[in-house]
């Protein structure tokens, strides 16, 4: 026998030359790649470190994400083998570009998302649909431009199956026939507000397009002649009929066909929709999981006893809804496994009621009962002693809860994952006490007077799993606490200390150890100033939302470390700055800057401002003072227009009032700007 020889490894580039990276397969720097898809910048990295990893890489990308419409030619040649687009960071997308899409990823391409693009026809749609024959995932929300030759020019993509026109306004019911003629395989579909379309469109939909699983429905000016066939579908899991309002009792008696696949209905806001109602639309239906009642009819023992029947039943939302006894006294005895209750702004909800209800649902894991202000210790008692699985409570504004209900939570219910206690009278008992909830990851403590550093301290090293901390306002807060919190939560994401005025730079550089850092809120901090925005800024690079606004002391020094260190930065609030000319300029240079808001920068000119809109490609919303829009050359706002920025003109006062803050040892006395 020959001995047959080992087989070596082929070089991964193209180039001959000697390459270390070579023993490497393909498939092992595949595996590498999969692991690096959430960061962009890794994966530049990554594709800049030899000929054979740049190689790899473009062939290994599948999903795309371009920030404006003019880098697509450098990049179609660069990604074959792209499937899943998405454009919404580029509000200008014209037919030549779908045109030149659907040619280079014909083969490839399977979802595309258009919801932020204007400017396209018909035209180019028919070239994207008719080519790209593998589409199975269109998102056309918010184009109001599209009409019903755009629907037909839909109507070509033979595979597709999820389909979202939100806001189309201009599709009428032949448009959306077309679609349902020529898209027989669609499973979801959502047409909020489209408001020509009615029971024709939505009817042939339902005759047409026998797969559908989830159906949006909201705000369309339907009736029960529609629902007939929509209940018809087999497979329908998901109906949404948000503020149809022409949906109420006496058509929906008049049903005969029930669904027996639904899984989720969602009737908020039909207030012509009571107990009569609901009990002919659900009829039959075996399989209900969610039903959502929002804002609608009064919750009486009539309206609950039409649930008695669904077994399956987990999650129960009544936000807005008035409450009577009798209801509560139903939504106890039903025999469903509820997981999840909402009763947000429940009018005539008591201590009596709730409790009676959560001590008949042990198994509850989110509840919601925000803005409920007749609840007192009671409730919040026997919700921790009953409900000890919760993993999320809501409760915004229950302001007769005292404080030491807070203790009650951490000591008994030790699974919590959120915890909305804004505006309430927590104290830092109750934080040490919460803190005993290691995986936290939500934890909202806005307006909360009655914490200060030391509670926030013990949240800081023992939830380590925190992704978000809103401490709007909490104004006994300082640079400690934020510090406890740089320190012991790594998984820090979004943070809002705004209007704190014991905040420094000590918290933000505290802040910049958080590597994972997106949302920033630090308005009307009036300690910070442009050294601790430029520790965030080359800590915290994952930055997208920044919020400054009468930050007074941060100026352009603040602006040049964002614009090099940034580069992720979508959104940021500039007003009552200190920033000129030079930062706004420098600013611009960040490449994925889509909204700025600029309303009463000093140092701010008409050139500047100008040079800054033009260098900053990527904006598709910019809030400006009113007194600017004379002052700018038209041709510029044109042109911004016509590459898809709105503007948002504000003729807001500049309006001035006292304060006195402290600052070490002396009394300083100012302005602030409102």
């Amino acid at each position: 026998m020959k001995t047959q020889s080992k087989r070596r490894p082929q070089p991964l580039s193209p180039d001959s030359s000697p390459n270390p990276f070579d023993i490497l397969t393909e498939e092992i720097v595949c595996k590498i790649l999969d692991h690096l898809h959430n960061d962009p910048f890794a994966t530049k990295a990554f594709s800049l470190t030899c000929k054979a990893f740049y190689f790899i890489e473009s062939r290994h990308r599948r999903i795309l994400k371009p920030l404006r419409p003019e880098l697509l030619p450098r990049i179609f040649h660069r990604y074959p083998f792209v499937s899943h687009l998405d454009l919404s960071m580029c509000p200008r997308v014209d037919d030549n570009t779908l045109n030149v899409i659907s040619s280079t990823w014909k083969a490839t391409l399977q979802s595309i998302n258009l919801s932020r693009s204007r400017f396209f026809t018909n035209a180019g749609l028919s070239s994207l649909f008719v080519n790209c024959s593998g589409l199975v995932e269109v998102d056309l929300c918010n184009a109001t431009q599209l009409t019903d030759l755009a629907a037909s020019a839909i109507a070509e993509a033979k595979n597709l199956e999820r389909l979202s026109l939100a806001r189309c306004k201009s599709i009428t019911d032949m448009g959306i026939g077309c679609i349902a003629v020529g898209c027989r395989k669609l499973r979801s579909l959502c047409l909020k507000w489209c408001l020509r379309v009615g029971d024709l469109g939505v009817e042939l939909i339902a005759l047409k397009c026998k797969q559908i699983r989830s159906l949006d429905l909201s705000y369309l000016p339907i009736t029960e002649k529609s629902l007939n066939s929509v209940l018809q579908l087999q497979h329908l899991e998901d109906l949404v009929l948000e503020g149809c309002h022409g949906i109420d009792d006496d058509g929906l008696s008049t049903l005969d066909q029930s669904c027996k696949s639904l899984k989720m209905l969602n009737l908020s806001n039909c207030q012509n929709v009571t107990h009569t109602g609901l009990s002919s639309l659900i009829n039959g239906t075996e399989q209900l999981q969610q039903i959502i009642l929002a804002y609608g009819s009064s919750v009486t023992s009539d309206l609950v006893k039409c649930l008695n029947a669904y077994s399956k039943l987990q999650s129960i939302k009544l936000d807005g809804c008035t409450v009577t006894w009798s209801g509560i006294k139903a939504m106890a005895s039903l025999n469903a496994p509820v997981k999840e209750l909402s009763l947000s702004k429940c009018l005539g909800l008591t201590d009596d009621g709730l409790s009676f209800l959560v001590q008949s649902h042990k198994d509850l894991r989110k509840l919601d009962i925000t803005c409920c202000r007749k609840i007192t210790y009671t409730s919040i008692d026997i919700i921790t002693n009953s409900c000890t699985s919760l993993t999320s409570l809501r409760m915004e504004s229950c302001s007769l809860v005292p404080k030491e209900a807070f203790v009650l939570i951490g000591a008994r219910c030790s699974f919590l994952e959120e915890l909305d206690a804004t505006d309430n009278e927590i104290d830092d008992e109750g934080l040490k006490s919460i803190s005993r909830c290691s995986k936290l990851s939500i934890l909202k403590l806005g307006i909360c007077s009655n914490i200060s550093d030391e509670g926030l301290a013990k949240v800081g090293s023992s939830c380590s799993m925190l992704k978000e901390v809103d401490l709007y306002r909490s104004v006994a807060i300082s640079d400690e606490g934020i510090a406890a919190i740089g320190e012991g939560c790594p998984a820090l994401e979004m943070i809002n200390i705004a209007y704190n005025d014991k905040i420094t730079d000590n918290s933000l550089i505290s802040l910049s150890k958080c590597r994972l850092l997106k949302a920033l809120e630090i308005r009307g901090c009036l300690g910070v100033s442009s050294i601790g925005l430029s520790a965030i800024a080359v800590g915290c690079k994952q930055l997208t939302v920044l919020d400054i606004k009468k930050c007074f002391n941060i100026n352009d020094n603040g602006m040049l470390p964002l614009a090099q260190f940034s580069q992720n930065l979508k959104q940021i609030n500039l007003s009552y700055c200190s920033v000129t000319d030079v930062g706004l300029v420098a600013l611009a240079s960040i490449s994925r800057l889509q909204n700025m808001t600029i309303l009463h920068l000093a140092g701010l000119t008409p050139n500047g401002l100008a040079a800054a809109l033009l260098a900053c490609r990527a904006l598709t919303k910019v809030k400006l003072h009113a007194s600017f829009r004379p002052l700018l050359p038209q041709s510029i706002l044109g042109y911004m227009e016509a590459h898809g920025c709105v503007f948002h003109w504000r003729d807001k006062a500049f309006q001035v009032c006292y304060y006195s803050h402290l600052k070490g040892n002396h009394d300083f006395q100012g302005f602030e700007l409102l």
